[in-house]
């Protein structure tokens, strides 16, 4: 088993993640997990047997009613598999439409004065409410209540406990249509006229009235501290139910922070499961380790860190549990076990939590040995990251070559390039290729001018050779680096961001200069 190992080296860092005298400090919480949604009818048995054949025995369950755990819990607790209850908690989940139409005066608003009782950010389920509201508290307090009343529930885990993404991961821009490199009105929520009266009783002043209120920090100290005091609310809830409280936050506390106003390592947590998605950010599996890193540093000593992440069905998984693993994670949780689609990866996953679980095993009551390692912030010490934009221009280059190509002629140029560069927000060539390929289907319909573009592109990958000049930093502003590189053979000049929220490389992006892009374009057209 892959660098497994790694539990002997580093033995006894799962002991710093707790402490005595709390629920934390147990050894026996389940070492491999998954987050799953339940439906009445489904055949969750079967569902079971699959976590159970992958060696998962914890379960983060989404289920629309108390009854349903009711129901649930006893096939899971069958295959000797852990429920927790699954919770969002800030975003309306089921029965959404309805609580709406009857609070709308509960929903959080943003900077422009625009609720999202009317207004859509992002997506059409996105309807966060306002903690500062002792109504929507109440709510709460009685849906968590209703649930930690289910016998043989083991937890509660919350989700969605925080405001509207200010700052999407950098992937996601493309698909929304946006580029964030600062915090703009209209996805800055916290503006409720109650969070507003609250904020000026304490501090004396309206945050509306500063020139740029995402700079004022006691704002953004502010709005988190509502998140938190409903967590540690909540917290005190599942407690009194003699259950585990866990949740389900951003990457790393100072990242959410940012992001989402979600300050986590102040929660009264039992269990953390950090969602550090890394092909949402930097798609470089040293996002894992770094968040991880900070997370060891920065969590609420009490709590017992894990790590979520994406699952997938190849090799590239165990290469990211090793990444947690190693770096001070006591377990992982995956979204979702219904990616382990081969028997082979299901069978390999099982053999890996199996050595886990048994390598765990056998540091209990060895000797400390604390992490040392911290995480590098120079994106151009990274050979992955730096792999992945060099890859970005190359993909750009040949795109543009690609326009006098019969197929792509024939296409609408805006479709060609939004098909392109969605495709683009990968790390690899063979990525992009894929993603090229999937395209096709999203759309329903043959797309003659994608399969020549990736044509384009693999050959292009033998002709065409990146001559870098040195990168030369722009301006900085807030948690963005802005650089730009020519290339000196083609004269093309690239555009190239490092997002650093929470301090860590947390996303990046490249484009190039449409004026020098142009003047190639034109060269090699001609």
């Amino acid at each position: 088993m892959k660098k497994l190992i790694y539990l002997f080296i580093v033995s006894g860092i799962f002991l710093l993640m707790s402490c005595s005298g709390n629920k934390s400090a147990k050894e026996d919480y389940p070492m491999f997990w998954t987050w799953l949604d339940y439906r009445p009818g489904m055949n969750f048995d079967s569902v079971c047997a699959v976590m159970n054949e992958s060696g998962i025995d914890g379960v983060m369950l989404n289920a629309p009613t108390p009854d349903d755990y009711r129901e649930a819990i006893p096939v899971a607790k069958k295959h000797g598999i852990e429920v927790y209850a699954w919770l969002w908690t800030m975003n309306l989940e089921h029965g959404r439409d309805s609580m709406v139409k009857a609070h709308p005066d509960w929903l959080s608003v943003n900077r422009k004065g625009e609720s999202l009782a009317d207004t859509k950010a992002y997506v059409d389920y996105y309807k966060f409410m306002c903690p500062a509201l002792p109504e929507v508290r109440q709510y709460i307090k009685d849906k968590v209540t209703a649930y930690c009343k289910v016998e043989g529930l083991n937890g509660i885990a919350i989700d969605y406990h925080r405001f509207v993404d200010v700052i999407l991961p950098t992937t996601l821009w493309p698909r929304y249509g946006v580029v964030q490199d600062r915090e703009y009105p209209e996805f800055d929520f916290g503006y409720h006229p109650e969070m507003i009266r609250l904020f000026k009783e304490k501090h004396g002043y309206d945050p509306r009235e500063q020139d740029d209120p995402s700079t004022d920090e006691k704002w953004l100290q502010f709005r988190c501290d509502q998140i938190t005091e409903v967590a540690n609310m909540i917290a005190e809830i599942v407690h009194s139910y003699g259950k585990v409280m866990a949740a389900s936050p951003f990457p790393t506390p100072r990242m959410a922070k940012k992001m989402v106003r979600q300050d986590w390592g102040k929660w009264h947590l039992d269990i953390v499961f950090p969602m550090v998605y890394h092909n949402f950010y930097t798609g470089d599996i040293s996002f894992i380790s770094d968040c991880t890193l900070e997370n060891v540093r920065d969590k609420n000593p009490m709590t017992t860190l894990y790590c979520g992440m994406t699952a997938s069905n190849g090799p590239e998984m165990f290469d990211c549990m090793d990444e947690a693993l190693n770096n001070g994670a006591r377990g992982i949780a995956i979204f979702t076990v219904g990616s382990l689609r081969s028997p082979e990866v299901r069978a390999r996953f099982r053999a890996y939590a199996d050595s886990a679980r048994a390598s765990r095993e056998a540091m209990k009551g060895k000797p400390q040995a604390p992490v040392t390692r911290t995480a590098n912030a120079n994106p151009f010490e990274n050979k992955g990251i730096m792999k992945a934009v060099n890859f970005r221009m190359l993909a750009s280059l040949s795109l543009a070559g690609a326009y006098k190509l019969p197929e792509v002629k024939k296409a609408d140029p805006a479709l060609v390039e939004r098909f392109a560069r969605n495709a683009m927000q990968v790390n690899t060539p063979e990525a992009y290729i894929s993603m090229l390929s999937g395209a096709q289907r999203w759309n329903r319909e043959p797309q003659p001018f994608l399969k020549a573009i990736a044509d384009r592109f693999m050959a292009d990958q033998e002709k065409i050779k990146l001559n870098l000049d040195n990168y030369e930093l722009i301006k900085e502003s807030g948690a963005t680096k802005y650089y730009q590189v020519k290339d000196l053979n083609t004269g093309v000049i690239f555009n190239v961001d490092f997002y650093f929220y929470g301090g860590i490389i947390s996303g990046w992006s490249v484009e190039p200069d449409k004026d020098s892009l142009k003047k190639y374009t034109d060269t090699i057209r001609n």
